[in-house]
């Protein structure tokens, strides 16, 4: 298996693991670009959100039902911010579709990740 999180998932890689359930897994981010900085990704691999459809959606809807437990461990009482990038041109580095969870701070306006 030559994907990067599909590795960590399976635990070949080591990472700080925040949550974790049958469909999803929550890992620190090794470069944070905020005070608290986790990815939160499906536990399917899914290329990126060009990739959702019918057949995978509710991997993605596990997902985004997990972002509040993780925020709530992470104590995120102020609020984050959750995001996606896509394709070259968005800045995706790794093709398996991860969701940025950041906050722990006041976040600058024009932070897009």
């Amino acid at each position: 298996m030559s994907c990067l999180f599909c590795r960590i998932i399976a635990g070949e890689i080591p990472s700080s693991k925040v949550y974790e359930d049958e469909a999803v897994f929550a890992f620190r981010d090794i470069n944070p670009q905020a005070a608290v900085h986790v990815l939160v990704v499906p536990k399917e691999h899914i290329e990126s959100a060009d990739a959702i459809s019918a057949d995978n959606s509710s991997r993605v809807a596990a997902v985004f039902e997990a972002i509040p437990k993780v925020a709530a461990i992470c104590r995120l009482t102020n609020g984050y911010r959750v995001i996606t990038n896509v394709g070259e041109d968005g800045c995706q580095s790794v093709k398996h579709i991860h969701f940025h969870v950041l906050g722990g701070e006041k976040l600058p306006e024009n932070m897009g990740n």
